[in-house]
């Protein structure tokens, strides 16, 4: 069985795995051909090769070549015109290590003597990150030199209808007039956003709600769909045991289709049976017409979990990630592994990292108020390079061993045991599956 189960996983199709080799491939390109554009650019300008040509202008020139606008073609000139004093961030972009983009916002701060430092800080960051980190600094400044505030505003322009910019100005003005305060422009757009955003009320409630049923034999999980239960996989349950809220036990399907059909908070676990089990369970379990309905309970308190978004600035905690709504809480050493709910072992995620982390494709270490420690499923940092091929066989393996009813924890410690052994590089899924169920803890023993 496990020999076919790992046969099926290696023949499985890796189309993602080439599309993602092809775009390396081609943002280096990219960069290279980015650097070489620079270069010539400069070099036309200086040239005046648009007046040689009949141009009026070098903005005409290189528009009616490239398509570019007169903006785009100055920040490309700016841009060339900095690497020249700077070589690193010159050959990094040459060979690829740096995109333009990113090349554009180091060129605003760093100079000859800082240039190091900046292309050593840039590497893993998004450009999101680097704008904030560029935001306020000026030519010279090393990066953990403080920003002049007022250069972290932003413009917004809009091109609308007419009445779209009478409506747009109505609205304006009515919600200055719920105000008894003079709101200036910047105050009136807040307020705009936040009122068409919506969201939770409540930080100590997950935002969104559906409804689980988890056997407490197997911990399968099924969910409300339409007055049907639902199989779901193994990481959405693991998701709801971090942030959801338990029900109490109920004695038996019917009961259980009976009880389950109104909306609960989060990925919320209700510890019931189900058909193949209920034998086991209704053993342990009270009648339901003896049974005295419990109050539901969360495993992070409300209060905590106010504080924890709170500390966390209301947004997922993973590097370079923008998600600021319909926020998990995570529990950095899980729950079934002896973790606690404390604020230094739980941090803010959003749903999409969440399920990484349950799937192995995301392992996050650490104390949340010390220091968290974000790294790809391979291995590797998260926002590094990474190896894609690996990371798809590690992904495979901690599904296999999941679903064979291993410990999220146990299968995280072997694969780590696995990607340290060097004599196991470029093994196939196959050999590795076999090494794992070898070296893996069972439940209940020590290794």
């Amino acid at each position: 069985m496990v020999g076919t189960n790992a046969a099926r996983l290696e023949n499985n199709a890796c189309d993602w795995v080439r599309a993602h080799e092809a775009l390396t491939r081609l943002a280096c390109a990219r960069a290279a051909a980015d650097a070489e554009e620079g270069r010539w650019l400069l070099a036309a300008q200086r040239s005046a090769a648009h007046a040689h040509l009949g141009f009026g202008s070098f903005g005409e020139y290189i528009e009616r070549l490239f398509g570019y606008t007169r903006r785009t073609v100055q920040e490309k000139l700016r841009v060339a015109q900095a690497l020249e004093e700077l070589p690193s961030l010159s050959r990094a972009l040459k060979t690829g290590s740096l995109g333009w983009s990113a090349a554009r916002e180091l060129t605003r701060v760093a100079v000859p003597d800082t240039e190091q430092e900046w292309l050593e800080l840039a590497r893993g960051k998004t450009l999101r990150q680097l704008e904030e980190l560029v935001a306020g600094k000026r030519p010279g400044d090393e990066p953990s030199a403080a920003g002049l505030p007022s250069a972290t505003r932003r413009v917004l322009r809009f091109e609308v209808a007419a009445e779209t910019f009478a409506l747009f100005r109505e609205a304006l003005s009515s919600l200055r007039r719920r105000s008894n305060e003079a709101w200036d422009d910047d105050s009136t757009l807040l307020e705009m956003a936040r009122q068409a955003l919506g969201g939770p009320t409540d930080d100590g409630r997950a935002s969104y709600q559906i409804s689980l049923s988890v056997c407490p034999t197997c911990t399968r999980g099924q969910q409300q769909a339409g007055g049907d239960l639902v199989p779901v996989s193994a990481e959405v349950v693991a998701m709801a045991q971090c942030d959801g809220q338990h029900l109490g036990e109920l004695p038996s399907r019917a009961a259980n289709e009976n009880a389950v059909g109104a909306h609960v908070d989060a990925a919320l676990p209700i510890t019931t049976s189900h058909s193949a089990h209920a034998t086991a369970v209704e053993a342990h379990v009270p009648r339901a017409d003896a049974q005295t309905i419990a109050r539901a309970k969360q495993p992070i308190p409300p209060a905590m979990r106010r504080t924890v978004v709170l500390r966390d600035q209301h947004r997922c905690r993973v590097p370079g990630c923008r998600n600021a709504r319909f926020l998990d809480l995570h529990h950095i050493q899980l729950r079934s592994d002896g973790g606690r709910n404390e604020l230094a072992n739980v941090i803010t995620v959003c749903g999409a990292h969440h399920r990484a982390i349950h799937r192995g494709k995301l392992i996050i270490e650490g104390d949340a108020h010390v220091g968290v420690r974000f790294r790809h499923g391979d291995g590797n940092e998260y926002g590094h390079p990474l190896q894609p091929k690996v990371l798809d066989v590690q992904a495979k393996l901690f599904s296999a061993l999941r679903g064979l009813g291993f410990r999220e924890r146990d299968v995280q410690l072997v694969l780590a045991e696995l990607r340290l052994d060097q004599d196991l590089r470029g093994a196939s899924i196959n050999h590795l599956l076999r090494e794992a169920l070898r070296r893996i803890r069972l439940p209940g023993t020590r290794r």
